[in-house]
C-alpha cells in the first residue's frame, strides 16, 4: 500500500505549477518523484469556467532500484539502519577524499526522519555546495544505497556540521521578518530563489500567519517564495 506521507495531490494553473506545489509539500526535487496527471485543467472561455490542473506526486527511490520496497523506518532507527547508514556515508566521504567523522543526531520532533547523520570535521564546505546542492545529492545517494541494502525505504537525513539546522533557523527568521514588513507596508515581498525543501520551510513557518500568505512563482532553479498580504486582513 502506498504510504500517504510519501504521496500528495496538488493543483495549479498548469500541470507544471501543480507539480511544483507538490514538490514543496514533499520537500523534494523533481528527480526524486513520479508525477501522475489527474487532470490537465482547462483555460475556459475568456477565463470563465477555467479549471485547475491536478496531479499526484509520489517519492520514489530510483528507476535503477525497482526491487526496493517502500516501508518507513520508525524513530528511533534500529541499530542495523544506523550502522549501515553510517558505513554508506563514510564510504562516500572516502571516495570524495574528505576526512571527517559521522555522528548520529536525534531527529527533530516535527520531522518524519528516522535518522539524522551529521558529518563533522574541518573545511567541509565542499560537501555543502551552492545553496546546499552537493549536500542534497549526498543525502539522496545515501538514501538510495541504504534502501537497496535494507530492501525498504529509509528516510535518512544527512547534515554537515549542523548546516541544515542553521539554514532552517535563518529561513524561519527571514520569513517572520519579511512577513512583518509585508504586514506593515501592505506590499508583497519576493525572496531569493531556493530549492523545494527550503521553500517548504518558509511556507510552513507562515502558514498560520494572521496577516500574510505565501505562494511560489518561477520555474526550476528560479522558483522562489512570494509573501503577500492576506485579503481583508
Amino acid at each position: 500500500m502506498e504510504d500517504a506521507r510519501r504521496s500528495v495531490e496538488a493543483t495549479g494553473r498548469s500541470v507544471d505549477e501543480a507539480i511544483e506545489r507538490a514538490l514543496e509539500d514533499l520537500g523534494a526535487e523533481r528527480d526524486q518523484v513520479e508525477a501522475q496527471v489527474l487532470s490537465e485543467g482547462s483555460r475556459g472561455l475568456f477565463g470563465l469556467g477555467a479549471e485547475d490542473a491536478k496531479v499526484r506526486v509520489t517519492l520514489v527511490e530510483s528507476p535503477a532500484s525497482p526491487e526496493v520496497q517502500i516501508a518507513e523506518e520508525p524513530w528511533p532507527a534500529s541499530g542495523e539502519v544506523a550502522d549501515i547508514s553510517i558505513d554508506v556515508v563514510r564510504s562516500l566521504l572516502q571516495h570524495m577524499s574528505v576526512d571527517a567523522t559521522v555522528v548520529i543526531r536525534e531527529a527533530p520532533e516535527d520531522t518524519e526522519m528516522p535518522l539524522v547523520l551529521d558529518v563533522e570535521g574541518e573545511d567541509l564546505g565542499i560537501l555543502i555546495g551552492r545553496q546546499g546542492e552537493t549536500l542534497r545529492d549526498v543525502q539522496y545517494i545515501t538514501r538510495l544505497i541504504v534502501s537497496r541494502k535494507l530492501q525498504r525505504w529509509v528516510n535518512v537525513l544527512v547534515d554537515v556540521g549542523g548546516y541544515k539546522r542553521r539554514r532552517e533557523r535563518v529561513l524561519r527568521e527571514l520569513a517572520e521578518r519579511m512577513a512583518d514588513r509585508v504586514a506593515d507596508e501592505g506590499r508583497s515581498v519576493s525572496l531569493e530563489p531556493m530549492p523545494a525543501y527550503e521553500r517548504r520551510t518558509v511556507h510552513m513557518t507562515l502558514r498560520d500567519h494572521e496577516f500574510v500568505t505565501t505562494e511560489s512563482t518561477g520555474e526550476g532553479r528560479h522558483r522562489k517564495v512570494v509573501i503577500l498580504p492576506k485579503r481583508g486582513a
